[in-house]
């Protein structure tokens, strides 16, 4: 397990059914059923991936994914910077490609729970 203690608690107080993943040398939070806002896209959940950088939590997340893809509605189509895709626990994850300034992440602070506003955010604004 790789994830701090204060995210693994945090995880559990909202009751997320999450999964700590190696593969090919990455380590990946999984958040199983993730939900999505309503009406919004193709699907009311989806697994939400976040792969956990070494330095982590003094380094950053970039970026996230999700299994299945989500696509916007009504139109089923992809919202932008989602197009590119990354291979994890053979599945093809959908890139959302979204960066946190790195002046904007405080070192022993922030954690997988502003991470996740920043991810809840994204997905209400998505065009």
């Amino acid at each position: 397990m790789f994830l701090p203690e204060f995210d693994r608690e945090y995880l559990i107080s909202k009751e997320y059914q999450f999964e700590e993943k190696i593969d090919t040398g990455r380590n990946g939070l999984i958040i199983r059923n993730y939900e999505l806002p309503k009406g919004k896209y193709n699907q009311d959940r989806s697994d939400l991936l976040i792969i956990i950088p070494p330095g982590y939590p003094d380094t950053r997340p970039d970026m996230w994914y999700f299994f299945p893809a989500i696509l916007l509605t009504p139109g089923n189509r992809p919202a932008r910077q989602t197009q590119a895709t990354l291979s994890f626990e053979e599945k093809t994850w959908q890139r959302w490609s979204r960066h946190y300034p790195a002046d904007q992440w405080r070192s022993g602070i922030d954690g997988i729970h502003t991470y996740l506003k920043k991810i809840d955010t994204a997905l209400h604004v998505a065009t």
